[in-house]
Order: structure tokens, then C-alpha cells, then sequence
């Protein structure tokens, strides 16, 4: 797949990156679940580690990924693209364009981390079809 599409799936988080940020969202993630932000990460992370299925699966796919939290999107891509999205959400990025791959709102009706897994194996088929 990788030299299909010659893309990237972006995957952002709707956190901020660092040390701290990451003790309060675990904490928050951990005491109140239901009001917590991000359903990417609950999605690929248990409260402190990546979920070994997520892993397994992001290991062992053809695509190219990366993953950044709203901060990091911010100054690596939003000034050049100047796009603003709700997060968290996955973006595919074609010759210097960005597309919305998972929208937020597909995003936070997902219910596991299979659930995920099999959209974006849907949505890869759709692409190389």
C-alpha cells in the first residue's frame, strides 16, 4: 500500500503533548472515563500503554503512520495547510494535500480498538480498489 497511495495516515489526538499533559490525561482518562476528550487514545492506549492490539496491527500494516497530539499538529502542519479540524482525527496526506481519512465524529462512535482497525482496512480497500 505504501507505494500505491505514496501517503501517510495522521492520526491526532485531542490532547497536548508532554510530560504533564500526559500525567493529567492518564489521571483524568483513569478517574472519569466518560468525560474524557479523546477516543483516539482510548481507542490505541490503555491508561498508561499503547494496547497490544493497536500495536500489532500498526506494526504490521503497509501504511506509513504518524501520530501527534493537537499541539504538535499545530506547528508541524497547520500553518503550511492552514486547515482547522476538530480532533481527534486521521488525515491522509497525498502529494503535500491533506484529507479527512476518519472524521471526529466517526472517531468517537468507534467502540473498540477492533472496530478502528477494520474502518481503516476498509477505507484502504476503497482507496486501492
Amino acid at each position: 500500500m505504501k507505494e500505491d497511495i505514496k501517503g501517510k495516515l495522521i492520526f491526532i489526538y485531542n490532547a497536548n503533548s508532554g510530560m504533564k499533559n500526559s500525567i493529567l490525561d492518564a489521571a483524568h482518562k483513569a478517574l472519569s472515563p466518560n468525560t474524557y476528550q479523546c477516543n483516539l487514545c482510548d481507542l490505541t492506549f490503555d491508561v498508561f500503554n499503547e494496547k497490544k492490539r493497536w500495536k500489532q496491527f500498526r506494526e504490521q500494516e503497509d501504511w506509513h503512520m504518524e501520530f501527534l497530539h493537537k499541539d504538535e499538529y499545530s506547528k508541524l502542519y497547520a500553518s503550511k495547510f492552514g486547515y482547522k479540524f476538530k480532533f481527534p482525527i486521521v488525515l491522509l496526506a497525498v502529494n503535500e494535500e491533506l484529507q479527512v481519512f476518519i472524521t471526529t465524529k466517526e472517531l468517537n462512535e468507534l467502540e473498540n480498538t477492533e472496530a478502528l482497525i477494520d474502518l481503516i482496512k476498509k477505507r484502504s480497500k476503497a482507496l486501492t480498489a
